[in-house]
């Protein structure tokens, strides 16, 4: 077993161009302020990090550690969520995604592909030379317009998306093998790997690589109405990040996991501030200790509902009373009888 780390604090939903949220040094210091003891940092978001400079200066990333580190902070993980989405989008969407790419790739879906393979090759150094061991992403979809079986799929289109897929992925995977850094996929919907089929599908296609991992966000479960607590038990070996995020799920007469085209406060599933919503952590935290995750609860906040800083100061607490500092010793050890292997035979009858 093993004492979970945090409470920490994913940033990508809190920076912006206003103080405290517009710089690293004082987002950290509001982070701090909060309770938190780590941060995740959104790769994308130049107001607070810098992608690029990160992965060719260790110089660099010393002085962010250096600016977390004087408020008590460390880094848990570099996030990539808009690059890694870029890895592989479908025609269907390249006018919504293409706002997240470089302005000079935009319009240009090749270019657009192969700058955010380099991004997400600058994460891998960059995590390395920040002393980070995970990292977290999209994987992207070519498959995900097709998710619902109708019109018939043609035979093979879902095998061939996937192929595709894995093919993209892999020389990504082994930089990040390079570089000794797990890769973590949030299993997400809107991503071709929104389940724990989806990702045992690319998971076969990349020869199950090492550093191929799971960022575990109990909350999307919720909404797809899969078994959150099931899923632990199946991925425990590849789950390597985890966002702690709740959401609730009140399907009608009207509505339910599609919820209608609706906006998120009318949306039968929706996300909710810690403590707000319908998942059970007490649950969640008992296995992850039990399986001796090593790594970080990370709070990322989205609700439709409460004030995003409410919700922040309220989540630090609710991981901390969450997090279970694990034993070193077994309760009923007052009842050790001090046996020995041949005390264990006599009791047995095997003299």
């Amino acid at each position: 077993m093993r004492t979970i780390r945090g409470p920490a604090i994913f940033l990508a939903q809190f920076a912006g161009d206003q103080a405290p949220f517009n710089h690293l040094d004082s987002i950290a210091e509001w982070a701090a302020s909060l309770g938190f003891n780590g941060i995740q940092i959104p790769a994308w978001d130049n107001r607070i990090f810098d992608l690029s400079k990160a992965a060719e200066s260790e110089v660099y990333c010393d002085e962010v550690k250096g600016i977390v580190g004087q408020y008590g902070l460390e880094i848990t993980e570099l996030a990539t969520h808009l690059q890694g989405q870029l890895v592989a989008v479908h025609p269907a969407y390249d006018a919504a995604f293409d706002g997240f790419a470089a302005a000079e790739v935009r319009g240009n879906p090749a270019a657009r592909q192969r700058w955010a393979t380099e991004q997400m090759h600058n994460a891998a150094k960059a995590s390395a030379n920040l002393g980070l061991s995970s990292h977290a992403t999209f994987s992207g979809a070519l498959a995900w317009p097709y998710v619902y079986p109708w019109p018939q799929r043609p035979a093979g289109l879902v095998e061939t998306a996937f192929d595709e897929l894995a093919k993209r992925w892999l020389p990504i995977l082994d930089v990040f093998d390079d570089a000794g850094v797990d890769l973590c996929y949030e299993i997400h919907p809107g991503e071709d790997l929104f389940d724990g089929t989806t990702f045992e599908m690319f998971l076969e296609r990349v020869d199950s690589h090492p550093r191929c991992n799971i960022l575990y966000d109990p909350s999307h479960f919720v909404l797809q109405q899969l078994d959150y607590l099931s899923f632990i038990d199946i991925y425990r070996e590849r789950i390597k990040a985890f966002h702690v995020k709740d959401a609730e799920f009140n399907p009608s007469g009207r509505q339910g996991v599609y919820s209608g085209y609706q906006p998120w406060i009318d949306r039968a599933g929706r996300f909710r501030s810690l403590g707000d919503g319908q998942v059970d952590f007490s649950s969640i935290f008992s296995k992850m200790a039990a399986n001796a995750f090593d790594g970080w609860a990370v709070l990322e906040w989205e609700c439709c509902l409460k004030h995003p800083e409410d919700g922040a100061r309220e989540g630090a607490e609710f991981i901390r009373e969450h997090i279970i500092r694990v034993t070193e010793r077994s309760f009923d050890d007052f009842a050790d009888s001090g046996t020995d292997e041949a005390a264990n035979r006599q009791l047995l009858g095997l003299l």
